[in-house]
């Protein structure tokens, strides 16, 4: 099949590349100039792990193309897949439209045979309506459906997830386009979990899904406060509580708070949805409230425990969001990093994959490190903040030469405190007394 995707970020991108891979002719389309020069000279424009590799491989082989022309990548196309950004609106804090409504009203015009026009981009409940019918007014003698198709891709494991997926969401009450996108996911072996549900259904979905694993995460937090005060140790209980099945392991691991391109915007828009609805979430509010005042915690956390030092110096591990990925959009490191700043503390930074990302944003105010040891040289406290699998491999022995005081304050629990110790630090971590 001829595929379009409208979008080539952190969903477009990975989606071209994984429908390419399936053997479909797919061509992305953005309207960032360089970008799209930079992706058809070859030079991929975002880090994912695995992307690069098959983005090669799909252009060597002709079946991927990018262009900035809606004209020419949507012209004969059997699907056409809005994977556009949906950022929060700054004043009124509901997801913004804009891009979504754009594309639909461009690509309205080179509609010709049947087409499925498949919204990926996390819309709230009733835009594939609006889509609809922004595409009937620009075009009323085009011949499509609007479906719903949410995408469930985690940022550092998009390509894993892509072929891997634990469901295939399709809203669509329309036998033909049902049976298109069946087509298209025909090689995933998940068949027995495609879900065939109304459009409205399918947008509020994703909108619960990512509400639902926020509330999570800001309850293991909670947990792991209680349990430094009450001399339980939060490793240990959540191990406890993720052998029950109807918990689960997953979203069970303290940190600085959730962050990303979806969480935070995604909660948000769930809770201005709801109250234009008149009805209150008052657990995912919650969640969204003290999600914020984590990260403010944190940064106080690392800024008292050196506040006895004149002129400290802190190293940090981590700026993007998660693993995986170089995206630093809402990251809680980037959030306590700007907050240590703004108490005027010296802070060096190293991040496998975020550096380029961050230094826009840092700028000339940290300094930019090229490795863990480079980091900790003549710091007072090594901070981790994201859980990078480098950073599980942490270097005792080697910055145990050149950091000022082998402190370390381990904000994502991925050492191994014993180690630690033996090695001669001074190891703290989160939801834990010792």
């Amino acid at each position: 099949m001829k595929i379009a995707i409208i979008g080539t970020g952190y969903v477009g991108l990975p989606t071209g590349v994984g429908f390419a891979e399936l053997g479909n002719n797919v061509v992305c389309i953005d309207q960032i100039v360089k970008k799209i020069e930079e992706l058809n000279n070859g030079k991929i424009t975002l880090y994912e792990t695995g992307l690069e590799e098959l983005f090669h491989k799909n252009r060597a082989n002709g079946r991927l193309k990018f262009t900035t022309k809606m004209k020419d990548g949507v012209t004969g196309a059997d699907i056409v897949i809005i994977a556009v950004g949906t950022p929060t609106h700054p004043v009124t804090k509901e997801s913004d439209m804009k891009y979504i409504y754009a594309a639909a009203g461009e690509l309205a015009q080179y509609l010709t045979d049947y087409t499925v026009v498949a919204v990926k981009s996390t819309v709230p409940v009733g835009i594939c309506d609006d889509i609809e019918d922004i595409i009937l007014k620009g075009n009323p003698k085009a011949d499509f459906d609007v479906v719903s198709l949410p995408e469930f891709l985690r940022e550092g494991f998009a390509v894993e997830d892509f072929f891997n997926p634990d469901r295939i969401v399709i809203g669509t009450e329309s036998e033909r386009a049902k049976a298109l996108i069946a087509k298209l996911y025909e090689p995933f072996e998940c068949k027995n979990r495609f879900l065939f549900v109304s459009r409205k259904s399918s947008e509020a979905i994703k909108y619960a899904a990512n509400s639902f694993l926020a509330v999570k995460v800001h309850y293991i937090n909670e947990m792991a406060d209680f349990c430094e005060k009450s001399g339980a140790d939060i490793n240990e209980v959540a191990r406890g509580m993720g052998f029950d099945s109807r918990i689960g392991m997953k979203f069970l691991q303290p940190g600085p708070g959730y962050g990303g391109s979806c969480f935070p915007k995604d909660t948000i828009a769930m809770v201005t949805m709801a109250n234009n609805y008149g009805v209150k979430l008052n657990i995912i509010e919650t969640a969204v409230k003290h999600n914020h005042l984590r990260k403010k915690k944190m940064s106080e956390r690392i800024t008292n425990a050196v506040a006895h030092i004149y002129n400290p110096v802190i190293a940090i591990l981590g700026l993007t969001f998660k693993e995986g990925t170089d995206d630093v959009r809402e990251s809680p490191a980037m959030e306590i990093v700007q907050e240590i700043l703004k108490n005027g503390l010296s802070v060096k930074v190293y991040d496998p994959k975020g550096i380029k990302n961050a230094e826009p944003i840092l700028k000339d105010t940290v300094y930019y490190a090229d490795s863990i040891v480079d980091a900790c040289k003549d710091a007072d406290i090594c901070v981790i903040l994201t859980e990078w699998q480098d950073f599980k491999k942490f270097p005792f022995e080697e910055v145990s030469k050149v950091i000022k005081t082998p402190v370390i304050m381990d904000l994502r629990n991925i050492l191994n405190r014993e180690e630690a110790v033996g090695k001669g630090f001074i190891y703290h971590s989160l939801g834990s007394k010792r």
